[in-house]
């Protein structure tokens, strides 16, 4: 099928290459000449058949590399990555905060484990000092990610992690209650095998730091405590950390206590993976036929020269830190996944989540993952066998899985499903990675050149090829989405995916808001039963949930002024007419650059002189951005028909300065303000004279539809899959 706009769009907004000077990208498929000639390093042959593999949509590798690989910009093709053990020491500790900030400038996300810095309280010694604990410092790597602008123009992504038996685990546990509080982070709790036993048993559980138990708790207490927390704000999320590490296949050699930012990459200190998957749609024969299936001895050919591929860009990617390229050239990590699961097996006629789904499922990925460690064995025939290899304590290899081959290898791990947000669209919208179908088509809104927005309508891959093939038929049965499936469902099939995958698989289970908190909880014990080694859900709540309205909390009223306007200085009642505007009017105009906007705004605000008293009269707002338009003029225009009717006004600016943004705000003059309408309401504070710095008391919100807000265009189309907050309609997304 040919390729639907929002495809083409994204290909040219992520990632096609067009420098400002020499020659780029003029066509997609310039794009994968560019990545398979990066790739194959002077190789003609693989060149061409690398080429072939990503032309065909067969494979698609993720978006770091599509974007930066040939261009020769100094960006690494390595998405994820952990931070080195954190010191519990202060220079130890912004060491790692520095090259947190190194890696997410080259466009690497990366996740750290806080669990080694001492608790709250603690005595430091030598300075006759207490310890803050380890929020604190996350709020500072909070701080730093809102301040750093990833390459290709996306915030940078980070995971923090802390143990489950850790003394501040229950502040850590209820961080993201606070609206404003560590939005850069996605956060999880690393669970032992111990606690849960211990939540099954309704026995204590000690909360430990160096050997000295501060404070035990009910582990039952605990775990409720956690679930509650995740059931009202969708964070944190569960990481089963020992079973991490029994499956690591480089567990005689390195301890994991932190994934990536979404939790399908469990790394080892300065660990480092690159991703790509394979689209599982472009392998079905005679789709929507009884005789669909797939390919295998074609998804064993692109499983060959996807291994090969990723291998390649260990070699040819810059890394922002040595000790990262000393990781990924000791381990050659690769994570090879599989993404258009579901629009695959409504091709075939199989409902996802069922048991014909999980059989099919197994099938697929014991192919992909025999024919990977195959592929990798091959290449460490011809080369040699990545160097940790033949270390004694990595030979004896982990027997977790059934499969897993022992002969020496070129790559450590070789598999991973990643969520595939933006690739799948750019692959012609296929469902992403192992989740359901989100929506089989939905409406999203494009900005025309004059500033009007006209509504496009996006089909589902599968659901447009159906269409397109039998037109005027109803879908068949088998086409579900997330919406429609059981929770049972979604957790059967990340189960059935992970017996094959030798790191971890990220997904995210979507519940229904109604959901009971016993329901939401068994989720997550299930998941741990299944043998899944993390669980992520989404359950639409007002933390963050689709924002359309903002209900203030009640303030103390505005002092009171006479309806005769005497009461009040320099003007008429608030509920009286409109002054005459005098033909010229002096003012300030003010520059506002808010967070990682593209454009910056300008607030001009005109003053009244009346007695010789100043007093503001209107508020102006101009921007080259044309997409938030008409909330600036409507807001713009109420601000100045309330100044206009005199009075004291200084209430208007408190009240916007106290506007919080659900998807977080922006450091400004060494100040957290928590929205650009607080960023406004601050400029009139300044205007006014008014004392102390905006407010950050957050006010009520309240869902008014299911969805969450791209914090990028401000739409209504975002979705969490995969672990992964990402935007169908601007190709936002806060992983990829």
């Amino acid at each position: 099928m040919d390729l639907p706009e929002i495809s083409k769009t994204i290909w040219d907004m992520k990632y096609r290459f067009a420098p400002e000077y020499g020659a780029g990208d003029v066509t997609m498929k310039d794009t994968w000449h560019r990545v398979a000639k990066a790739l194959a390093q002077d190789d003609t042959d693989r060149q061409s058949a690398f080429f072939e593999e990503l032309n065909s949509g067969r494979f698609l590798p993720a978006g770091r590399i599509i974007s930066g690989a040939g261009t020769g910009r100094r960006v690494t093709l390595v998405n994820c990555f952990v931070s080195g053990t954190i010191p519990d020491d202060m220079s130890g500790i912004f060491d790692r905060l520095k090259e947190a900030a190194l890696t997410m400038q080259q466009g690497g996300g990366i996740g750290m484990d806080f669990s080694t810095l001492r608790p709250k309280g603690a005595g430091v010694k030598g300075v006759g000092a207490r310890a803050s604990g380890p929020l604190p410092f996350m709020d500072t790597w909070d701080a730093m990610c809102r301040t750093i602008m990833s390459a290709g123009s996306r915030r940078g992504a980070m995971m923090g992690v802390l143990r489950c038996d850790h003394p501040d685990i229950e502040e850590f546990i209820d961080a993201k209650r606070d609206r404003a509080r560590l939005r850069n982070f996605n956060v999880s709790v690393a669970v032992t095998d111990a606690f849960m036993r211990a939540v099954e048993e309704g026995a204590e559980w000690p909360l430990v730091f160096g050997g000295e138990v501060y404070k035990t708790v009910g582990a039952k207490a605990l775990w409720d405590r956690i679930m509650r927390a995740t059931y009202d704000c969708a964070e944190p999320g569960v990481l089963f950390i020992d079973r991490i590490n029994e499956g690591n296949n480089l567990r005689g050699v390195e301890e994991i206590a932190a994934t990536n930012p979404c939790g399908e990459q469990p790394l080892g200190p300065y660990g480092a993976c690159v991703l790509g998957s394979l689209n599982l749609t472009q392998f079905i024969r005679d789709p929507f036929r009884n005789t669909a299936l797939p390919d295998f001895s074609r998804l064993k050919h692109s499983t060959r020269l996807a291994v090969r591929m990723l291998d390649a860009v260990n070699d040819v990617s810059g890394f922002p830190l040595p000790e990262q390229a000393t990781a990924a050239q000791t381990n050659r990590r690769i994570g090879l996944g599989v993404t258009g699961v579901a629009d695959a097996l409504a091709m075939c006629g199989i409902t996802y989540g069922s048991d014909q789904a999980q059989n099919w499922l197994e099938t697929v990925m014991s192919t992909i993952s025999e024919e990977a460690y195959a592929e990798s064995e091959r290449m460490a025939a011809a080369a040699q066998p990545f160097p940790n290899f033949y270390t004694s304590a990595a030979a004896d290899l982990s027997k977790a899985y059934a499969y897993r081959r022992t002969k020496p290898r070129r790559n450590s791990h070789l598999l991973s499903i990643a969520p595939t947000g933006t690739i799948s669209l750019l692959a012609g919208n296929v469902s992403s990675g192992i989740e359901p179908i989100f929506a089989l088509s939905y409406g999203r809104k494009v900005t025309q050149g004059d500033g009007s927005k006209v509504t496009e309508t996006v089909e589902d891959y599968a659901v447009r090829l159906y269409r397109q093939m039998f037109p005027g038929q109803p879908l068949p049965d088998c086409f579900v989405t997330a919406q429609d499936l059981a929770p049972e469902a979604h957790l059967a099939m990340q189960a059935v995916a992970q017996r094959y995958v030798d790191s971890a698989v990220s997904k995210t289970i979507n519940l229904p808001a109604s959901i009971s908190f016993e329901d939401f909880a068994h989720v997550y014990t299930e998941a741990w039963r299944l043998g899944c080694k993390g669980c992520t859900t989404y359950r639409p709540n007002d933390v963050t949930g689709s924002v359309l309205s903002v209900t203030e909390t009640a303030k103390e009223a505005a002092p009171a002024v006479e309806a005769s306007g005497t009461a009040a200085e320099g003007g008429t009642s608030p509920s009286g007419p409109l002054s005459e505007r005098p033909r010229v009017l002096s003012g300030k105009t003010y520059k506002l650059r808010f967070g990682a906007a593209p454009h910056a705004s300008y607030i001009t605000v005109t003053d009244m002189e009346e007695d010789g008293q100043r007093r503001p009269y209107e508020v102006f707002l101009a921007s080259k951005g044309v997409e938030h338009q008409a909330w600036t003029m409507a807001l713009t225009r109420m601000i100045s028909a309330v100044f206009r009717r005199g009075g004291d006004v200084s209430f208007v600016a408190e009240e916007l300065a106290q506007i919080a943004d659900p998807m977080g705000g922006a450091w400004m003059d060494g100040e957290y303000v928590p929205s650009e309408v607080a960023a406004i309401g601050r400029i009139l504070k300044e205007h006014m004279g008014l004392a102390g710095p905006a407010t950050t008391t957050l006010p009520e919100f309240h869902s008014t539809r299911p969805g969450t807000a791209c914090p990028s265009c401000g739409g209504h189309n975002a979705r969490n899959e995969g672990g992964c907050l990402s935007c169908p309609d601007c190709g936002y997304s806060k992983c990829a």
